[in-house]
């Protein structure tokens, strides 16, 4: 895991514009950063040519489940490396940051022959379930619906944690008050049952909301004891990653990055948004690994068994452009995606592309 590894920037200067507003936006930013140290091995391509891949989960046989995040098609990859449209979601409206966006894996597949995703409509973000007999999508049964939706802020990263139960990532679509309204699903950490039913345990009785006071959400792991992680954009200072305490809240839009109010949970760590504009989010081998959009590169962040982190470590700079998606395989390796053709980006000629780490 030591591979093309930098050292974590130290001092920050920091350029505040209205464009960061959007995720990952282009606008200059200025940093410090150490120079990179010496790589034994570059990633390997397991699938390439896609369009702005953006979920991606595992059934039981280790095979994979690929949204698109504008055609609104999933794809198998296969054992062969090879892929294939096994349908479009119905009903999908991509534009700007919006459309298919995050996949799950029901932890009954082999049972139930289910999965989950979060899309974009005409009128919201959702999150359908969907029955797929190892070759064909069935059609959608909406669980969650109701979130706000829009061209920017939507969210979307959906994934199981400990005890079955289905966490929903979203954002404030742009309006800010939103993530600090209780009754609103926007800008919060969400947590139902399979079913779209709400958890008696709830931090508040019959409400979905698990944290509050989001900006955009796009990354949810789990460590070795459980705890939860979630990633976040800023809007022009300080892209955060954050400990999620149910009931917590994180204090957007009424402070950006660590403040220390009281009634506010700060980040564990702050980049500037010119290192980040994190999405993906995976733990894997004692680590957390986060996907930076227009940081262009892969952050890995150690674990301790106490919480602590150690000095996050940052990965393959600039040198495969956005990266949305991290995922870890059940096979005990790293995926990454790219995220070139979203709209941002400076696509090659095979992008966007699923690598795996060395």
């Amino acid at each position: 895991m030591g591979q093309r590894l930098f050292a974590a920037t130290a001092a920050l200067v920091v350029v505040a514009c209205a464009a960061c507003q959007s995720e990952g936006s282009s606008a200059q930013v200025s940093t410090t950063g150490a120079a990179a140290a010496p790589s034994a091995g570059e990633p390997a391509v397991v699938a390439s040519d896609l369009d702005v891949p953006w979920g991606i989960a595992f059934l039981p046989d280790g095979t994979a489940l690929i949204a698109e995040r504008d055609s609104g098609a999933i794809r198998h990859l296969r054992a062969d490396g090879s892929t294939a449209v096994i349908g479009e979601v119905p009903g999908v409206s991509a534009q700007g940051e919006s459309g298919l966006l995050g996949l799950a894996v029901s932890p009954d597949y082999a049972t139930d022959r289910t999965i989950y995703a979060y899309l974009t409509t005409g009128d919201d973000n959702r999150v359908v379930s969907l029955s797929f007999d190892g070759r064909s999508l069935g059609e959608p049964v909406p669980i969650l619906t109701g979130i706000p939706a829009g061209s920017i802020h939507d969210g979307g990263r959906i994934a199981f944690g400990p005890g079955g139960k289905l966490y929903v990532a979203t954002g404030e679509a742009g309006d800010r008050p939103r993530a600090q309204d209780p009754s609103s699903l926007g800008g919060k950490i969400l947590r139902i049952d399979p079913d779209g039913s709400i958890p008696a345990d709830n931090p508040t009785p019959g409400s979905p909301v698990w944290s509050l006071g989001h900006r955009n959400v796009q990354g949810l792991a789990w460590d070795d004891a459980g705890r939860l992680w979630a990633t976040e954009f800023g809007a022009n200072t300080w892209d955060e990653l954050n400990l999620i305490e149910p009931g917590g809240n994180y204090g957007w839009p009424e402070v950006e990055g660590r403040a220390g109010e009281a009634g506010f949970v700060d980040p564990v760590i702050q980049w500037s948004t010119g290192e980040a504009s994190p999405s993906g989010l995976a733990f894997h081998d004692g680590a957390l690994w986060v996907a930076a959009l227009r940081g262009e590169r892969l952050w890995r962040i150690p674990v301790g068994a106490d919480g602590a982190l150690g000095e996050p470590q940052s990965l393959f700079e600039s040198e495969y452009g956005r990266l949305r998606t991290v995922v870890a395989t059940p096979d005990g390796a790293v995926w990454f995606s790219t995220s070139n053709r979203d709209g941002r980006g400076d696509p090659g000629e095979s992008d966007d592309q699923i690598l795996e780490l060395p």
